[in-house]
């Protein structure tokens, strides 16, 4: 799919404003360390929220809802709790609040408040620092692999080839003249190739303003992208809306897809329609959705009973002016954050659900549902 040349130039206005606007502000955080990593704590807890609910707006994980919607329909509300995203409630009413009162800067400071400086806390202290580069290099492979893939559909331009990534291709490849499968195999790893340099182009740009500026960049660029994205969420609904009849909707999906409620069993029958989402329904082991909704509720209230982990939410909670105020940014993610992503998430998939529906039922039982 090209793009228009429309759409090229506000892409590349909005990254040349999210650059000035990262560097520009980034003067901010010279101030000394707690400007940098926490604004100073002057940053308003709504800009905040704003920032935390743009950084759970992602790309992956947006094509993955797409995905678990086109499958399991309004049911699909509950396999997020995984996580679990209730979690807000919880900082919301005492998490936050402890939280912000601790003063401490990072993760790893509110750890030593919470144990103590001792042999075991030390330890933990570790544990911590360790989880956080883990944790880091996991979000940048998972935002680098799905804004990759998103990018290479959209942008009609072939980075891989432009340069010369063809020298990682086995020898055998790499040769003139192929056919049939050979061919095949050169152009499915050359679009592997090019989803991995756009991914490493676009984490490049993000690590500019944000290693620049601190946690100012992070805020500022994030409110600005919550704004674009919530506009193309409504944009996408309205398309979705006028092109999709209830009719035609009804059509393309099973008995109980429009219902979030369930029983023991998930209740939903694709045979008729599409088989391999039963396939899929049945590999990922959703079948028995009672069970999994009540393991998933236990360990959602247990996970955020244990108290705040030191991620990327734990940051903004401790940059809030107050612990008042903290707590009002919590409250205030899960607010702004599900109408726009829901809206974006269900128009794309009613859309694909009538108009992709019969390309994954000519793939037969291999229909590859994230793609």
């Amino acid at each position: 799919m090209a793009l228009h040349a429309i759409d090229i130039a506000v892409i590349a206005a909005y990254i040349g404003l999210t650059l000035i606007l990262g560097f520009w502000i980034s003067s901010r955080a010279k101030a000394g360390m707690r400007s940098y990593f926490l604004g100073g704590n002057r940053l308003p807890w709504y800009a905040l929220g704003l920032s935390n609910a743009s950084g759970m707006f992602d790309v992956a994980g947006t094509m993955w809802l797409v995905s678990i919607l086109f499958v399991y329909g309004l049911k699909s509300i509950w396999i997020p709790w995984l996580w679990p995203v209730f979690n807000q409630i919880f900082l919301m009413v005492f998490l936050s609040i402890w939280l912000r009162r601790s003063g401490a800067m990072t993760g790893a400071e509110w750890i030593t408040f919470r144990f103590g400086d001792g042999t075991a806390a030390r330890l933990s202290h570790l544990i911590i620092v360790l989880f956080a580069l883990i944790l880091v290099l996991a979000y940048m492979a998972y935002g680098f692999l799905g804004i990759g893939k998103l990018a290479a559909q959209f942008i009609p331009f072939d980075l891989a080839t432009t340069l010369h990534l063809d020298v990682f291709l086995p020898r055998s490849l790499q040769v003139a003249g192929l056919s049939g499968d050979d061919l095949l195999q050169r152009n499915a790893m050359m679009s592997g190739l090019n989803e991995k340099a756009y991914g490493v182009c676009f984490i490049i740009l993000t690590s500019l303003y944000v290693i620049k500026g601190g946690m100012y960049s992070v805020v500022f660029t994030e409110v600005l992208q919550f704004v674009v994205m919530t506009l193309a969420s409504i944009g996408v609904a309205v398309i979705a809306m006028m092109h999709v009849s209830p009719d035609m909707l009804a059509a393309a999906i099973p008995e109980g897809w429009t219902s979030p409620f369930f029983g023991w069993e998930l209740g939903l029958d694709w045979a008729e329609l599409m088989p391999s989402a039963n396939a899929k329904i049945a590999t990922e082991g959703y079948s028995l959705f009672g069970i999994f909704f009540m393991l998933v509720l236990l360990k959602g209230v247990f996970t955020s009973l244990a108290g705040p982990a030191p991620n990327y939410d734990m940051q903004r909670i401790l940059s809030a002016r107050s612990p008042v105020d903290a707590a009002k940014m919590s409250a205030l993610v899960s607010v702004v954050l599900n109408l726009p992503r829901y809206l974006f998430v269900t128009g794309l998939t009613v859309l694909a659900l009538v108009y992709f529906s019969p390309y994954l039922r000519e793939m037969g039982p291999d229909a590859d549902f994230e793609s």
